[in-house]
């Protein structure tokens, strides 16, 4: 148990996102799985402690927020959970003061929800600029609609000059969610990682198995499904070395399993992973990522692994 985020709730260092509920092009929502299997996800995932769940205004054209509302009020659950949720810059939100607001409200009456833990802005526009979108991210704190706030898919130039512009507001910035894992080591090599250290700023690591490589269960011959699949086919020959070294890693943890123990290292570099669930044993599984830690000798040999 830590803090979610500097000064945040206390959590297991572990979330869930939120991205496929409801999500039919990407993920096939209402193919492969139904709001059925999405709620047993979230009960399991609640049954295991996780507490934080991550979604957006965009997954699912709102579908996500509302699934995810429904099921914390169906089960009681307000006082027990954290939800983060995300404002899209569309193009022709840029500049306008007033529209983070707005979509709040609006992800709000999704929800079912009085304010959120956390609000990130979904991605950056560097050649424009985000100031009035973080000016609106004040007004959200001052106004009780948020605790905190957060970006996404920003580097290290503008997750420093947003930093700043919120510090200059009185508002300190909690995260920055970004796809890392050990597929996808980008925010390390930039300076990312580094920088978050430096500024207090904890980052939240979406994609976490790499949208599901890191499990084990893709291999060339069986790619994952659909848009995923064209997506990473080229990556499955070169990810095989990795997961070995991840189930030999797993077998000294009581039979870890890859994708347990590359959520592990994530932890391991203060981030809070957010791996997806689409049904209860998914979730079950994602949860075994946590209360357990590696080595410093695993640690070393899985930060040597490039791809």
């Amino acid at each position: 148990m830590r803090p979610l985020w500097k000064d945040g709730p206390i959590g297991r260092p572990l979330g869930v996102g939120a991205w496929a509920w409801g999500d039919r092009g990407y993920w096939g929502y209402g193919t492969t799985y139904t709001s059925a299997d999405v709620a047993q996800a979230y009960r399991a995932s609640r049954q295991a402690g996780l507490t934080l769940f991550d979604t957006a205004e965009l997954y699912g054209s709102g579908h996500s927020e509302r699934l995810l509302g429904q099921l914390v009020s169906d089960n009681d659950d307000r006082a027990q959970v954290q939800i983060a949720t995300k404002f899209a810059p569309w193009v022709y939100r840029v500049g306008r003061r007033g529209v983070l607001l707005a979509a709040l409200e609006e992800s709000l009456a999704r929800l079912q929800m009085e304010r959120v833990e956390l609000y990130q802005i979904h991605w950056s526009f560097p050649m424009v600029g985000d100031q009035a979108w973080l000016q609106d991210l004040a007004e959200a704190v001052r106004r009780g609609l948020v605790e905190a706030v957060g970006v996404s898919n920003y580097g290290p130039r503008q997750l420093r000059s947003a930093q700043q512009t919120l510090a200059d507001l009185g508002v300190p910035l909690a995260t920055d969610q970004v796809q890392y894992s050990l597929a996808h080591r980008k925010p390390e090599e930039s300076g990312l990682v580094e920088l978050c250290r430096e500024l207090g700023v904890t980052i939240i690591a979406y994609s976490p198995l790499a949208q599901g490589l890191l499990t084990g269960k893709y291999v060339p011959g069986r790619p994952p499904p659909g848009i995923r699949g064209l997506r990473y086919r080229r990556m499955l020959p070169k990810i095989r070395p990795l997961i070995a070294q991840l189930t030999e890693i797993g077998r000294a943890h009581d039979g870890r399993t890859p994708a347990q123990v590359a959520l592990n290292w994530l932890v391991s570099k203060d981030a809070v992973p957010i791996p997806g669930a689409k049904n209860a044993a998914q979730a079950e599984h994602n949860a075994g990522g946590v209360g357990w830690e590696l080595s410093a000798d695993e640690i070393a040999v899985l930060d040597e692994i490039r791809l």
